[in-house]
């Protein structure tokens, strides 16, 4: 409830602080916000008084004490993932995939499942203050992240209306929620809109803020950005669980009949999305939650990896960080694989009763991750902490959890880093999506002429055309393409 501030002649603020917020911030020893009250102009107190009261205090005060108090505690010693909780790309029959493949249509032909899409961040890395999901990581057809993502929905959407029992006549819409910031969300919708929607309905778009949460000193004290704002930063994409939970949009997915909702970062340029084949797993299994894992490429590769928490315990991804560098290099001399060799790579499926459980279990424990950061404040710049949620923070409450190996070269292609450094550029990523596509046209008989020595070109297959390969015989066989080019309809 926000407290009535008094006014005086002409409705500005009086000298003093208003008296009931101010004792409110002492309840949480929080009043030095207020310390440079008299420096301030009329308008600036008013600023300060409208940002302190949009604060949900008790619930700040609660996840600050939380996470400060959980830091340094002793963790639960870790496990390796056991074998039978994994589907492995060398273990799955033809027979199985396509039997999931089937499954996963006709859950969406019924509607049952959505997209959640994580596209909070700036390509900042990337040299763009653009969302991420805006940036054209230079193949053939020029397309953006957002654009890719959006076609590779409507092909599914397209497969799974021809495979239903009504035949290619049946419209089939797989609702998308798009999570943003307050820094991408005005461009983000522009984007979408000015494009209008890649082809999706508008109103099958959902757009929805992450939340911010006040940036702290390491004894739990706001940073002031300004003598009137108090340092926000962005709660990391582990917030989209309370920002679906406060948005209403769980009760909106229920609404719609959904049961099973896909949930992925918008930085990765070979996702696919909605993918039929991991839906299918997912229904079969009867699990809470699962993640698409890659096999960690050596020791040392800077990803986080599953393990089980303590004996019977749940999966949970510890960071390369965190991960003792004898445990990251130990070998399982049955399988020849690393014992800590499943990658988190924010490929996700959840149940939306999961998702319930989560948003709640998340708001109870209020335990966020602590980063060390300097932090723009009336200082010019102090270091500070940080908090933040993460998607992976949902599995220790699943009571079941299955992964799903994906070769990378086929489903992972990130785009984090500026072209010129090691590894993640729109380069790189250019260049996994070029040689995946060449493979699925020579492999439908189609040939390919080059200028450029091949592992430096390729071409680029519409989403229009296939979804992962299929249905390229007719527009392949016996033709030959010159690379670099886009084959579409």
């Amino acid at each position: 409830m926000k407290e009535p501030t008094e006014t005086n002649n002409g409705g500005a603020l009086p000298s003093l602080p208003p008296q009931a917020l101010l004792e409110r911030l002492k309840d949480y020893g929080q009043e030095d916000v207020f310390a440079l009250w008299d420096e301030l102009s009329p308008g600036e107190r008013e600023l300060l008084v409208k940002d302190i009261e949009s604060l949900d205090l008790p619930r700040l005060n609660r996840i600050i004490r939380c996470s400060l108090r959980s830091q340094g505690l002793p963790v639960a010693a870790i496990e390796p993932v056991p074998e039978n909780t994994v589907s492995t790309v060398e273990e799955r029959t033809i027979e199985e995939k396509e039997r999931w493949w089937k499954m996963g249509l006709k859950a969406i032909s019924n509607g049952k499942l959505a997209v959640v899409l994580l596209s909070g961040g700036q390509g900042t890395r990337l040299g763009s203050s653009d969302p991420k999901g805006c940036f054209n990581i230079g193949l053939p057809s020029g397309k953006s992240l957002f654009q890719l993502q959006a076609e590779r929905i409507l092909c599914v959407q397209r497969l799974a209306a021809q495979a239903s029992s009504e035949g290619s006549g049946s419209s089939v819409l797989i609702h998308c929620y798009i999570m943003t910031s307050r820094f991408t969300d005005d461009s983000t919708r522009i984007f979408f809109e000015n494009h209008k929607y890649f082809g999706l309905e508008a109103d099958q778009v959902t757009f929805f803020q992450q939340g911010t949460i006040p940036c702290i000193s390491k004894d739990g004290r706001f940073i002031m950005e300004t003598p009137f704002r108090v340092a926000k930063a962005p709660d990391g994409n582990g917030g989209v669980y309370s920002a679906l939970k406060y948005s209403k949009l769980l009760e909106d997915m229920a609404s719609r009949g959904i049961k099973y909702v896909d949930c992925y970062g918008v930085d990765n340029a070979l996702v696919r999305v909605a993918d039929p084949v991991f839906l299918g797993y997912f229904i079969d299994k009867g699990v809470a939650a699962a993640a698409k894992v890659v096999r960690k490429a050596y020791p040392q590769e800077k990803v986080g990896v599953f393990v089980r928490q303590g004996k019977g315990g749940p999966l949970i991804v510890v960071e390369y960080s965190e991960l003792d560098q004898s445990l990251a290099s130990a070998i399982n001399q049955q399988t020849g694989r690393l014992r800590f060799c499943w990658s988190n790579v924010c490929l996700h499926m959840f149940s939306l009763d999961f998702l319930n459980q989560v948003a709640n279990g998340l708001e109870k424990d209020s335990i966020y991750h602590l980063a060390e950061k300097r932090i723009p404040s009336i200082h010019g710049g102090t270091m500070g902490l940080k908090l933040e949620q993460f998607i992976f923070d949902a599995f220790p409450y699943a009571p079941s959890t299955a992964l799903f190996e994906v070769p990378r070269e086929e489903e992972f292609a990130p785009v984090k880093n500026a072209n010129g450094s090691n590894y993640d550029t729109p380069e790189s990523a250019r260049l996994l999506v070029l040689r995946l596509h060449s493979r699925w046209v020579v492999a439908a008989g189609g040939f390919l002429t080059h200028s450029v020595p091949l592992y430096a070109t390729g071409v680029e297959v519409s989403p229009t055309c296939s979804y992962a390969g299929e249905n390229l015989e007719a527009i392949c066989r016996g033709r030959t393409f010159h690379a670099p080019c886009e084959i579409t309809f």
